[in-house]
């Protein structure tokens, strides 16, 4: 990696798995609008690299991300503006790095540790699958100050927990430890302090193995899949399967089962 950031780091963890880790642990990796230029435009770097195939999310020094930072670099910033167009500026760079995710179609891990509230939530949110240890915490607080959930909060959360429990959370301000927020669907998984980055290295591994063709149309077809009728469904998989099916990386699948071997993919 040859990019130089400020805010976040950006490595190769193995082959074909790019780690993004917010690196502001001072104020518990909330982001401000620098962090998310940062973000967006390693997502997109990592979306255009083929040879990359699985995104991992993190935070350093023990958090995921706080959310927003609304006082660092106020004044260096933005010395001349109000606060509010202060919290305009990082809720549209936020914005983008949501735009950018829902765009990629390579798996997105969120590896959490500590908080990830607020924004930070959202973000985590936006990830595909979202592994935690016992030392996460996970909620909106936004409302104490009387913010909203702007990053893409409210569509995030209530598809994950359902519109009223979503609203409970915002309205309450509440924050959940791991196994309650995992019951209410705001996580994948939740694993042991010490095992985290294991098991989340694990899970990229399996996932950067798949075909990548396959794991690019899997995704589509799961994220369409919330918003059609069945038929439109099956209509969608069948044209999927005629692309597929011809595909070498299908005949290599094939032909590495019946020889008993591990496959070797090349996205063709």
């Amino acid at each position: 990696m040859t990019e130089s950031y400020e805010d976040i780091l950006v490595d190769d963890w193995e082959r074909g798995i790019r780690r993004i880790t917010i690196n502001r642990p001072a104020v518990r990796n909330a982001y401000r609008s620098r962090t998310a230029v940062e973000i967006a435009d390693a997502v997109a770097d990592f979306h255009a690299d083929d040879a990359q195939r699985v995104l991992v999310i993190t935070g350093s020094g023990g958090s995921f991300c706080s959310g927003g930072d609304l006082t660092s670099g106020y004044e260096v910033e933005h010395a001349h503006a109000v606060q509010f167009g202060h919290a305009k500026v990082i809720q549209e760079g936020m914005h983008r790095v949501m735009r950018r995710l829902e765009l990629c179609d390579k798996p997105v891990i969120a590896m959490i540790s500590g908080a990830a509230a607020a924004g930070g939530l959202s973000l985590a949110m936006a990830c595909d699958v979202r592994i935690a240890d016992r030392t996460a915490r996970l909620g909106d607080t936004s409302g104490r100050v009387g913010l909203l959930p702007d990053e893409g909060g409210a569509w995030f959360f209530a598809r994950a927990m359902g519109p009223d429990r979503a609203l409970k959370m915002l309205w309450g301000a509440e924050m959940y430890g791991a196994e309650r927020a995992r019951e209410l669907g705001l996580l994948t998984e939740v694993v042991d302090e010490g095992e985290l980055e294991n098991a989340v290295l694990h899970l990229a591994r399996r996932f950067a193995a798949t075909a990548p063709l396959t794991t690019k149309v899997v995704k589509r077809l799961v994220r369409h899949a919330g918003h059609q009728t069945l038929d439109q469904a099956l209509q969608e998989a069948e044209f999927a399967v005629e692309l597929i099916n011809e595909r070498d990386d299908v005949r290599e699948g094939v032909s590495a089962f019946v020889e008993k071997r591990p496959p070797r993919f090349h996205g063709r």
